[in-house]
């Protein structure tokens, strides 16, 4: 964590979660073989359709991240990633962030299939995901309980 993700109240500021996590997206992308080249090359690009963050525990001034991703679905053209953030040292979850993301046609900037390579490669995660159990706060709803 960056010192200026801090707050006033010495942890992570709601915002640089997002861009954490936005990070995490990133990093699943150029795996799928969808980073900067994808976009340089003005093939496509990807757009979040929509995003949700659960705030667990906090992540104090400077500590260690480690994310996990869980691909929970995809189509011809968007991918349901599912996030952990983790205390790298102490190991417990701070946030969670469910995201849908969608590949974009870079010259017609609409929604476009996934190329080839990527579909392909996201075929593959999905095989190896689908055994995982689905994670708890996958698909919750905001809202205030009533007693």
């Amino acid at each position: 964590m960056l010192p200026e993700w801090v707050d006033w109240n010495g942890h992570m500021n709601v915002a640089f979660y997002v861009l954490a996590f936005d990070q995490a997206s990133g990093a699943f992308m150029r795996n799928m073989g969808l980073g900067r080249h994808y976009v340089d090359g003005k093939h496509g690009m990807t757009f979040v359709l929509e995003t949700h963050v659960t705030y667990d525990r906090e992540m104090k001034d400077g500590a260690p991240m480690r994310f996990t991703t869980q691909l929970l679905d995809r189509d011809a053209k968007r991918v349901h990633l599912f996030h952990e953030m983790y205390h790298a040292e102490q190991g417990y979850l701070a946030a969670t962030n469910e995201t849908i993301v969608m590949n974009i046609d870079f010259a017609s900037r609409r929604s476009a299939p996934w190329p080839k390579q990527a579909a392909e490669r996201l075929e593959r995660v999905w095989d190896a995901h689908q055994p995982l159990p689905r994670p708890a706060k996958a698909g919750r709803m905001m809202g205030l309980r009533k007693k």
